[in-house]
C-alpha cells in the first residue's frame, strides 16, 4: 500500500484536498476512492516541469506519445469498478503509474501491463519511491490480458480500443467488472461491463471520452 509519508513534498497536500472536493462535486461518492486521491501525490508521477498543472483536472503528457489521464476520468473509472478491498485487479496500460497507485489503495493486488519499456521502467521506479508494494508490473501486449493470474474481479483499460478485447472479457471473474474506453477514435464511449455468466455480460455507457490508442493484437495495430 502507499505510505502516507512516501512523498517528501508536503506542499501539495492542500491542493490534493481541493482536488478531492472537486471530485466530490463532480459526483464521486465512494469514500475509499476519494481517500486514495487525497493520498496519492500525482505530481510525483508527472515530469517536474508539469508540477504546477499536476492537480488540474486535465490529461498531461508523460512522454512516448502517451498521457496521464485527468483525475476526474481516473476517479470515474476507479469508482465504476466498485472495489471493496480484497480484489485482484488487472490494469491495461501502466503509463505514469497514477491509476495503479490509486488502485493500490482500493484492492489487495494490482497487476499492471505496459507495452512501452521506458514507461514501464519509470512507473516501476516512481511507485517504488512511493512505497507501493502491491502492484506487479509486466511488459507486454495488454490486449491479451494476463491469463495466468486470472480471473480478475476488476479490469481497467486506460487506452481506447475499437472494441472490448475478447481475452479481457474471458479473464473476468463471475460478477467482475471491466471499465474502459471503446469505439471509433472520434466517438469513444467509456463502458462498464459486468460478467453475469459463463458467456454473458451486461454493458453500461458511462459517457463520452477521448483516450490514446489501445495498441495490440486485440486493439489498434501499431
Amino acid at each position: 500500500m502507499l505510505s502516507g509519508h512516501a512523498s517528501g513534498r508536503t506542499g501539495f497536500m492542500l491542493v490534493r484536498r481541493k482536488l478531492v472536493e472537486r471530485l466530490r462535486a463532480q459526483g464521486i461518492r465512494d469514500a475509499r476512492v476519494l481517500a486514495a486521491f487525497e493520498a496519492v501525490p500525482r505530481h510525483d508521477l508527472v515530469p517536474e516541469v508539469l508540477w504546477g498543472q499536476a492537480y488540474k483536472d486535465t490529461a498531461l503528457p508523460i512522454g512516448e506519445g502517451q498521457t496521464i489521464s485527468a483525475p476526474g476520468v481516473v476517479a470515474t473509472m476507479s469508482a465504476a469498478l466498485g472495489l471493496t478491498g480484497p480484489e485482484c485487479v488487472l490494469e491495461i496500460g501502466t503509463g505514469s503509474g497514477y491509476q495503479a497507485a490509486i488502485l493500490s489503495r482500493l484492492a489487495t493486488r494490482v497487476i499492471s501491463i505496459e507495452r512501452i519499456p521506458e514507461l514501464a521502467r519509470s512507473a516501476r521506479a516512481a511507485l517504488a519511491a512511493l512505497e507501493v508494494r502491491n502492484v506487479e508490473f509486466h511488459l507486454g501486449d495488454g490486449t491479451c490480458g494476463r491469463p495466468e493470474d486470472a480471473p480478475y474481479e476488476g479490469i481497467v483499460v486506460t487506452a481506447g480500443g475499437p472494441e472490448v478485447p475478447r481475452p479481457l472479457l474471458e479473464q473476468l471473474s463471475l460478477g467482475g467488472r471491466l471499465v474502459g474506453p471503446f469505439g471509433p477514435r472520434d466517438a469513444q464511449q467509456l463502458l462498464r461491463i459486468r460478467r453475469t455468466g459463463a458467456s454473458s455480460y451486461t454493458q453500461e455507457v458511462l459517457g463520452r471520452c477521448d483516450f490514446v490508442d489501445l495498441v495490440g493484437r486485440n486493439g489498434w495495430l501499431p
